[in-house]
């Protein structure tokens, strides 16, 4: 299925196949088992015309789910580069292989982190369907509970490398610089993301270091709406109902939970409280509404705090990254933030969430202000943190980072100097 964006040099094209659930499987979700598990439909759009591509599908836990993306790219040279593969359904092949027929085969593909498994996991099995690419991957690749070859993770052996330090060394260097962040230190592992640059595009792709929040449900998440439907509900009372203004309703409250894992604009019950008032009240119990487990309250207000953290859809680093990883990093994120907003990118696309996101260079900066000890006091006139969120929404993280810092398992915050 396509989606087309307001991009201004994207056009329509013509529609594919009807989609069927026989072509959204994915055979090997047991190893990272999240929703929606087997059955992944896929939506391709068309960013820039005859030249860049997103491929979405979602994921998440507990009808928490949001984005997940792909980004493909036309080679001036011929053939195409891919950029954090999703899983390669049917589906999601057959629209990979309608670009393969206009404009060659892919010729690379890259894992541009080295802890995000929702990325890693794909590489593997979308390389065996496209045998004449070359693989790169983000330097200094681990495993978990046992650090292992990629070659005995799937990874094909004699085609995957890891990305040269120096960007200009990359076969790709005609198109693309990347800047490579990391590894920082994360004590039972660590942390890596590469930012790409295609320069003819004038486009940023990213992992997950920076996220824009849309307003509406993402279209990826309105092809099943039931988990926008589910978490739109105010009580375990209330029923399942599609309309526009619930499927609104619900992807906020997802976001919040996306990014603050417990707001403290809602309570979460007991779950023996939950499991009688399901039983006395639950219209549906089936499996696909957790038999009627419904233990969230939300505050009136819940709103308010959404729109402090969409903060009107800006750039923004994810709260877990904010308290828990970068921090430990924050000289080497800065430098890395620095040389990305070199370039004269005008649009930026994650892996997750909005995209593409209109934004200039300084706005991508900007956005790593608050790992600074002290306003920015240069002409490009970078101010502290204006992207500052709630201590009651981040309270769960900080508890969760002050409790790794204390039983050792994780390194204390750096400070800056």
């Amino acid at each position: 299925m396509d989606k087309i964006t307001n991009n201004p040099s994207a056009t329509a094209e013509p529609q594919n196949a009807a989609s069927h659930p026989k072509d959204w499987w994915w055979r090997f979700w047991f190893l990272l088992p999240l929703y929606p598990q087997s059955k992944r439909r896929t939506l391709r759009t068309e960013v820039v015309q005859d030249t860049v591509w997103t491929f979405e599908q979602v994921q998440g836990i507990l009808y928490v789910v949001v984005p997940v993306r792909m980004t493909i790219v036309r080679l001036e040279t011929g053939g195409l580069l891919v950029y954090a593969p999703v899983a390669p359904t049917p589906e999601c092949l057959r629209l990979v292989n309608e670009l393969v027929a206009q404009h060659g085969d892919i010729r690379y593909i890259i894992l541009p982190t080295i802890s995000g498994l929702e990325h890693k996991i794909f590489v593997a099995p979308f390389a065996r369907h496209f045998p004449q690419a070359q693989v790169f991957v983000a330097p200094h690749q681990w495993s978990f509970p046992f650090n292992l070859p990629l070659s005995w993770l799937g990874f094909p052996a004699g085609r995957t490398h890891p990305l040269p330090a120096d960007s200009r060394q990359a076969p790709f260097a005609g198109q693309f610089d990347y800047a490579i962040l990391g590894p920082i230190d994360l004590g039972p592992g660590r942390f890596s993301e590469v930012a790409f640059f295609h320069r003819p595009s004038r486009t940023l792709l990213v992992t997950d270091t920076i996220v824009s929040i849309p307003a509406e449900p993402p279209a990826i998440n309105q092809l099943d709406p039931y988990p926008l439907l589910f978490h739109a509900r105010e009580t375990v009372a209330d029923p399942i109902a599609d309309t526009a203004a619930n499927r609104r309703k619900g992807w906020q409250r997802i976001a919040l939970f996306t990014f603050y894992f417990r707001p403290s604009t809602v309570a979460v019950g007991k779950l023996s409280q939950a499991a009688r008032e399901a039983f006395k009240a639950a219209p549906d119990r089936s499996r696909k509404a957790f038999f009627g487990l419904f233990p969230f309250q939300w505050q009136p207000h819940w709103q308010r705090s959404f729109e402090r953290l969409r903060g009107g859809g800006r750039l923004l680093v994810a709260p877990v990254l904010r308290t828990l990883i970068l921090n430990r990093a924050p000289q080497a994120t800065i430098a890395w933030a620095d040389k990305i907003a070199q370039w004269n990118f005008q649009q930026i696309i994650p892996c997750h969430l909005d995209a593409p996101i209109p934004a200039t260079p300084q706005q991508f900066r900007q956005a790593f202000a608050f790992l600074e000890p002290s306003p920015h006091t240069d002409s490009s006139t970078i101010e502290p943190d204006p992207t500052h969120l709630p201590n009651a929404d981040i309270e769960l993280l900080q508890t969760l980072n002050r409790q790794l810092v204390d039983r050792g398992i994780v390194p204390a915050e750096k400070e800056w100097g």
